[in-house]
């Protein structure tokens, strides 16, 4: 159940619930979550498969199944957890095998693994009982491993993003993301998620992973991935149509085109032997 979160904390009530339709909303076109959102580099796959084969994993808050069939590629046999049943059954309709729960009350039924993975999805869950119920599914020497993607546009994208947001949106959780550092946010929820594993006291020392890679963008696919970010989908057609018009107009006068930066941020920890 993806999303870009905002690292305020602690939330209110009413941010919370703010929260909650945010995460409801990313099913409601799970086709276009699928086709625009980035992946993620080989290298954190391979960092996590480790040359190992085989491996049973499960995707936590699997969303539509982008970083599973990474797993699955690298001969993984892989279990997606996903509260939204609309995103699970697309995941489904793409090969991946994902069962409808929030991780937190999902039942294993007995079922242990080898690695519990999550990609942008981590922030969802408290991170002390996501790390608690992940150690009592992994088998001993397992690893957990959550990840977000940061992008940072070029620097004249990123201000004329900004003044979009300002002038539209001001008050939508993303315009936070184009008015600070993205590293910023996602470095405080590697921090919050490897103190949740500290205190799940079933972990060794928790471990931060940046994989650094790069990805193109048209004006049209730039603007057809907005709705899937952030708190678009809490605003009226018209005001996301005239975001989306903005940014549209701002890649055209950077030439059609952009580099987007990427960092794969990740925070991991081995279930202990004992």
């Amino acid at each position: 159940m993806p999303t870009n979160p905002s690292a305020r904390v602690p939330l209110s009530e009413k941010e919370l619930h703010r929260h909650r339709q945010v995460a409801e909303a990313f099913g409601s076109d799970p086709a276009r979550y699928d086709r625009t959102r980035p992946s993620y580099p080989g290298a954190l796959v391979d960092r996590i498969v480790a040359g190992r084969a085989g491996l049973d994993i499960v995707d936590v808050g699997c969303g539509t199944g982008i970083s599973g069939r990474l797993f699955q590629a690298a001969g993984c046999a892989v279990l997606g957890v996903e509260p939204d049943a609309r995103m699970a059954e697309f995941a489904r309709s793409r090969g991946l095998e994902a069962e409808v729960a929030a991780f937190e009350d999902w039942e294993p039924s007995g079922r242990a693994f080898d690695a519990v993975v999550s990609g942008q999805s981590w922030h969802w869950l408290d991170p002390a009982a996501g790390a608690a119920k992940a150690a009592r599914v992994l088998r001993p020497g397992g690893r957990l491993a959550v990840f977000w993607n940061a992008e940072t546009p070029p620097p004249d994208l990123l201000r004329a993003f900004g003044e979009v947001y300002r002038r539209v949106l001001p008050d939508s959780l993303v315009a936070r993301q184009w008015t600070a550092t993205a590293m910023d946010g996602y470095a405080m929820l590697c921090a919050k998620a490897a103190g949740g594993m500290r205190e799940a006291g079933a972990f060794g020392e928790p471990e931060e992973w940046r994989f650094a890679w790069e990805k193109t963008y048209t004006r049209d696919e730039w603007v057809d991935q907005l709705p899937t970010h952030g708190d678009h989908g809490q605003y009226p057609v018209a005001e996301v149509e005239e975001v989306q018009a903005g940014i549209g107009a701002a890649v055209d006068a950077a030439g059609g085109a952009f580099t987007m930066r990427y960092t794969t941020i990740a925070m991991s920890a081995v279930r202990a032997s004992a």
